[in-house]
């Protein structure tokens, strides 16, 4: 017996409803209450840092676990390719110019090794 065996199709409709209801209850909060409204100097401080955060979140485990994908443990040319990115965000502080130096330096260094 699986767990799919335990749950029915309505229940599982139903606890997407439930969740795609509170999705939007979340989101309609901040767009929808406060969206006509200027927000305060601190928060759009705050928020300008977003993809700053996000972003490294979403790639951190590319790089540095790269086995769930591949079967195999960290790969030397996608901690390269991480490094030479941040390197050239720094030096240029112009984000095109970091993922495109990344995405060359990881396929030169794949084609390397």
């Amino acid at each position: 017996m699986t767990a799919a065996d335990h749950y029915s199709g309505p229940m599982i409709w139903g606890i997407i409803v439930v969740l795609g209801i509170g999705t939007f209850l979340l989101r309609y909060s901040f767009i929808g209450l406060i969206g006509s409204r200027p927000l305060p100097a601190w928060a759009l401080r705050y928020l300008r840092y977003t993809a700053v955060a996000v972003l490294p979140g979403l790639v951190a485990p590319l790089v540095l676990w790269p086995q769930a994908a591949e079967g195999s443990g960290a790969d030397p040319a996608r901690l390269l390719a991480a490094g030479a990115t941040v390197a050239i965000g720094i030096a240029t502080r112009n984000t095109l110019a970091a993922i495109l130096g990344g995405f060359a330096t990881l396929y030169l260094a794949l084609w390397l090794i």
